[in-house]
């Protein structure tokens, strides 16, 4: 361990107690040695006991810096582990950074270029456009073209600064794994691991340009999603290049209404952008908060959206995608045995789950939602709610689904914001009927068979000599089973002779005991030994040795 990772960890552990985070834990559940631990830092006590808990850890996070500030903000997206308290004060997170030194950006750049910033591009800005927990962003135009572009850079040691964290995130999420012992809900090592597999795919600018470029391809004819031009002979681990892009921010939606944008198809177009990155695409943006998302200036009558920051990205497999769509089906025609039965086949809950109970327990959600207007309900937190209630049937935590769930909230939260009134219901509905229909229906079919047709074509030619090696082979275990039944049945035969010898000799040899027991004639009792005797060498050598067959 290094000298900068102890320091990191006394302010790691100076901050937790500050807070009086180490207070959450119960007494009972804490061993000897953490009280014994915690008397060493007697200097640290709690600077803010009267806050509530759920709020202490969010100002906790906050002072921790960028790392812990988007822990948070995962964290306030998983329902199935928090409560209401803990995951509103977690979600009021801002991940709000000042700028580092330009100087330092561009020394940053110009060491992924290999070339001097002037020698492929002109008007630098040394102040930045933007500023984040892992990155920032200048403003400049090619050289080649005038094309004006932005430059995104990695901050200066961040990748050190994030393991370092990371590090004392998993060993303390092992101590909190071992303090709650085994069965806990909150699975803190679970947490952490999903975590670290976010935050390091961010520190990675190459693969959240590859991700920028497929997005951009899939919505290449659309106008409901833009994204920009990755110039990506110009990115690098720390470095990427994409097409500057103006527009108006969604949360800014006084700018919107002032530029005449019509809401109401900018709402429902949202929605249609989820459920087709989810179920035709299987490639969905994850990270769609409101600092993602620009709306386009141009024709506000007919508006499009702008995505930025494709640094984490979702997919769902063929099985979990039919699950989702048909439990969102079974939801809109108030199905809930369905419900209950789609949570178990896909395995989200456990094979043992009482269907009934859980049934009842999905109607007592979702029933009350069908007494309010449409345009009242929400999507998202049906599935919180879903989620809620599973976790009283043991869920099993599914990470693809918990960023499906976060993007859900996100989309509609910003739909109901552009516009209140958004029935998401009649949106969604039809495109999962249909989506549904093209997976099972006669068209899927004939899909499926158009599809694997050049693969069966090209394997006809061998299925003559591929049935009849079959055949031989089927011929020949079935000549290899006769043979171990017929062997079988023969140690079945010695072993039926040799039990049968054995006994006769044992009542020959006790009637001869008898006999000579009572004062008869002894030749009889002779007889019996002798004959007993012989029977039992006779039995014990025809016992059949190998018993493989």
């Amino acid at each position: 361990m290094t000298i900068a990772s102890i320091r990191r960890g006394y302010q790691v552990i100076k901050t937790v107690l500050h807070y009086g985070l180490d207070e959450i834990i119960a007494n009972k559940k804490t061993p000897w040695y953490f009280s014994l631990l915690r008397n060493c830092f007697f200097w640290l006590r709690n600077q803010h006991k009267d806050k509530p808990a759920a709020e202490r850890l969010k100002l906790a996070m906050q002072e921790l810096g960028p790392v812990y500030i988007k822990l948070g903000q995962m964290l306030s997206t998983r329902r199935d582990l928090l409560n209401d308290e803990w995951a509103n004060e977690l979600s009021m997170l801002q991940d709000r950074v000042p700028p580092f030194d330009s100087a330092l950006a561009r020394q940053a750049i110009e060491a992924e270029l290999k070339a001097p910033i002037e020698s492929l591009f002109d008007n630098f800005d040394e102040t930045p456009l933007a500023s984040a927990s892992i990155s920032q962003v200048h403003t400049a135009n090619l050289k080649e073209n005038g094309a004006e572009v932005v430059l995104k850079v990695l901050r200066p040691n961040v990748e050190a600064q994030v393991q370092a964290d990371l590090q004392l995130m998993c060993q303390a999420a092992d101590l909190l794994e071992k303090l709650l012992g085994e069965g806990n809900r909150l699975r803190p090592a679970e947490v952490i691991d999903d975590y670290r597999t976010t935050i390091l795919g961010e520190l990675n600018l190459n693969l959240e340009a590859l991700n920028a470029v497929k997005l951009r391809n899939n919505f290449l004819d659309s106008d409901a999603l833009y994204v920009p031009y990755v110039y990506e002979d110009y990115c690098y681990p720390r470095l990427m290049v994409m097409e500057r892009v103006y527009g108006i921010p969604v949360s800014d939606v006084e700018a919107l209404k002032a530029q005449g944008t019509n809401l109401k198809l900018l709402a429902e177009r949202g929605v249609e952008l989820f459920f087709t990155q989810v179920f035709r695409d299987n490639f969905f943006h994850a990270d769609m908060h409101p600092g993602n998302i620009f709306i386009s200036r141009e024709h506000p009558e007919n508006p499009f959206y702008i995505g930025m920051d494709c640094g984490i990205m979702g997919t769902l497999s063929d099985v979990d995608k039919r699950y989702l769509a048909e439990n969102f089906l079974a939801f809109f025609n108030r199905d809930y045995q369905r419900i209950a039965q789609l949570y178990i086949e896909s395995g989200w809950v456990s094979e043992n789950t009482d269907v009934l109970a859980f049934e009842q327990a999905v109607k007592v959600v979702c029933e009350p939602m069908f007494n309010k207007p449409l345009d009242e309900i929400s999507f998202g937190h049906v599935l919180l709610e879903l989620f809620r209630t599973a976790r009283q049937f043991d869920i099993v935590v599914q990470p693809q689904l918990v960023l499906l769930e976060k993007t859900l909230l996100y989309i509609e939260g910003l739909g109901r914001q552009l516009y209140p009134q958004l029935d998401l219901w009649s949106t969604a509905k039809p495109f999962l009927e249909q989506w549904m229909s093209e997976q099972v229906g006669p068209k899927a079919i004939f899909d499926k068979v158009k599809m694997k047709s050049p693969y069966w074509a090209e394997k006809l030619p061998e299925l003559p000599e591929l049935i009849y090696d079959n055949l031989k082979v089927g011929r020949k275990l079935l000549g290899t089973q006769q043979q171990m039944l017929d062997k079988y049945l023969k140690f079945q035969h010695k072993a039926h002779k040799s039990n049968y010898l054995l006994i006769t000799s044992a009542v020959l040899l006790i009637c001869g005991t008898l006999l000579l027991n009572q004062d008869a004639t002894l030749w009889p009792s002779y007889i019996c030994i002798t004959s007993g005797i012989v029977l039992w060498l006779t039995g014990w050598r025809s016992r059949p040795k190998n018993r493989k067959f």
